[in-house]
């Protein structure tokens, strides 16, 4: 099995990257990838998070007709943000499956796309070097809560309602324009 190179340039984070012209005749690539604890205090930084702890990310790949390659794995992580209201911890365990297929051909032309519900593969154009750190970056992104509240905080009420007549912008405007046209 080809090593895994870890230097990327668009992942400083976390990479992870397979040159798939060495997995050519091979049936199928097991992996499984966790980051150093620098990759993961980076993870954290990169996520806006207090910390990321347990991020793994197994799976495999396999190869598909039309010399493609489908990834199948399972991301797991535990993640430490701050609450949007209170700011204290607030932790969020992600355990997710993960699924992408690449395809030679899988940059149809603008006028080609068609979108259909019963496409639940997410298909993307096959490149030489995967980056499947880069993917699991992708999918704890998408699978953490853009805006995480611990249980029970909620907003104060302002009380902006009771006093609307006083905060129209153009209340002071009409008062003024008033005066001024009583003077003349």
């Amino acid at each position: 099995m080809p090593p895994l190179i870890e230097q990327a340039a668009d992942n400083p984070e976390f990479p992870r990257v397979i040159d798939l012209a060495r997995l050519r005749d091979t049936p199928e690539y097991p992996f499984d990838i966790a980051p150093t604890e620098a990759e993961a205090q980076a993870i954290a930084r990169l996520m806006d998070a207090r910390s990321v702890r347990k991020l793994r990310f197994a799976g495999r790949l396999v190869p598909v007709a039309r010399g493609g390659w489908r990834l199948e794995g399972k991301l797991g992580a535990t993640v430490t943000q701050n609450c949007v209201v209170t700011l204290d911890p607030v932790t969020t365990r992600v355990d997710q499956g993960v699924r992408r297929v690449y395809l030679p051909d899988a940059a149809p032309a603008a006028a080609e796309v068609i979108l259909s519900p019963d496409d639940d593969e997410e298909v993307d154009p096959l490149p030489e070097r995967l980056d499947i750190g880069l993917v699991a970056l992708e999918a704890l992104a998408l699978a953490l809560p853009a805006y995480p509240r611990k249980e029970g905080a909620a907003l104060a009420d302002t009380g902006f309602a009771a006093e609307d007549e006083e905060v129209k912008p153009f209340a002071a405007l009409a008062a003024l324009r008033d005066k001024l046209g009583d003077g003349t």
